[in-house]
């Protein structure tokens, strides 16, 4: 079974929307704004890179990044990994040529199905919806998540406000960094 890993930039308070300067959510680009730069915390960045063997995104971050990471250098590992898209109204003719194999899953069923394949790590960047609904379903098992000192109020979170049981959660990995910035790896207890 492949294990689901959630990644995820996310503020003190666990939001999660417009890391890198989205347009239209007034904090945009909080991870770098009055945050110094420490390369060693994203190494974690990096690893996802070579250690993944898919790429999962909702519908809104894959139309986010489909257009830009294909030409980025720095996420040139992902160009011929196989990705998949969760959405029920994205069609075939959505997706962007220049970025390697794209599967549309029209389920949280088809995902499941997708774990029980062979590969390497499933990795899901930002997303914030379909992680709602993934880990509501149960079906992410890990979390790398690099934490900002910084409090942005409103905005989409990580985690929904589903009234569920208790889910418990060990930590794996942790750094601290200079600017504040905090790496946590969490496995999902099952």
């Amino acid at each position: 079974m492949r294990t689901l890993i959630s990644t995820a930039f996310v503020s003190l308070d666990g939001v999660v929307e417009g890391p890198g300067g989205e347009p239209e959510y007034r904090n945009s680009g909080w991870t770098y704004q009055d945050i110094e730069f420490v390369p060693e915390a994203y190494e974690i960045k990096g690893r996802e890179q070579t250690e993944a063997g898919a790429l999962l995104l909702g519908r809104v971050s894959y139309q986010a990044f489909s257009p830009v990471w294909p030409a980025m250098e720095e996420f040139s590992t992902y160009k011929e990994m196989p990705k998949y898209v969760v959405s029920t109204t994205l069609g075939e003719g959505d997706l962007v040529d220049n970025w390697g194999p794209t599967t549309i899953l029209r389920s949280l069923e088809e995902v499941a199905a997708l774990k029980q394949t062979e590969g390497g790590p499933i990795l899901m960047h930002g997303s914030a919806r379909l992680n709602h609904a993934l880990s509501d379903a149960g079906l992410i098992d890990r979390y790398h998540l690099l934490v900002f000192p910084v409090l942005l109020g409103a905005g989409k979170r990580l985690f929904s406000d589903t009234d569920k049981a208790r889910q418990k959660l060990v930590l794996v990995e942790h750094e601290t960094y200079g600017n504040g910035v905090q790496k946590n790896v969490f496995d999902v207890v099952r």
